[in-house]
């Protein structure tokens, strides 16, 4: 990862380490431009990806985007203080760390990226919780176009985006659409993103 500024990894232990085209995400190494949809069914579940994810972006200097609102943000609030070497309060105000309530565009997406990769290439790393993202939108429906441009518009940055589903928020359609607006999921073990 020399053109980030960061030393390269190697394989350690069986451990896979992030080059400068992947991003560790539980134990699978995912590449870059990669729109996953990870899916869980206890308020730990939804932390177990999520947070070392978004704790690493932060250690590696990269900008982190975390959609969630309420107690779901409050959750995310709690795990991250407690992860070793990361100062939430400071992310935050410097703007590492931008979190967003899921009214966004895909214009205000793109914006927000190309904000972000102005001063240097880097990783760009975001979590939205989707069962949060719903609430602004009149329908399901509405919800999955957004993905589906999402996913097409992401592919043209250097981002890793984990779009999380409550699986006690929504139902077996719904779940099935999800899948189906991440199609790289099937390129990796699916297990490894179920909660």
């Amino acid at each position: 990862m020399r053109f980030l500024g960061q030393p390269d990894g190697d394989l350690r232990a069986g451990i896979p380490v992030a080059s400068s085209t992947t991003v560790i995400v539980g134990s699978a190494s995912v590449p870059l431009r990669s729109h996953l949809a990870p899916f869980y069914s206890t308020d730990l579940g939804a932390l177990r990806l999520a947070v070392p994810f978004l704790a690493d972006g932060l250690k590696a200097r990269q900008p982190c985007f975390l959609v969630a609102t309420g107690a779901v943000l409050e959750r995310y609030a709690q795990a991250l203080k407690e992860e070793e070497s990361i100062d939430l309060p400071a992310a935050t105000r410097s703007g590492q760390l931008v979190i967003l309530s899921g009214a966004e565009t895909i214009n205000d997406w793109e914006r927000l990226f190309g904000n972000a990769l102005v001063s240097r290439p880097t990783i760009l790393r975001v979590v939205g919780e989707m069962a949060c993202v719903r609430r602004m939108f009149a329908s399901d429906a509405d919800m999955l176009a957004l993905e589906e441009a999402y996913d097409l518009m992401a592919k043209r940055f250097p981002a890793v985006s984990l779009c999380q589903y409550d699986a006690r928020e929504f139902d077996g359609e719904i779940m099935l659409r999800a899948l189906k607006a991440h199609p790289d999921m099937f390129e990796q073990r699916l297990g490894a993103f179920l909660n």
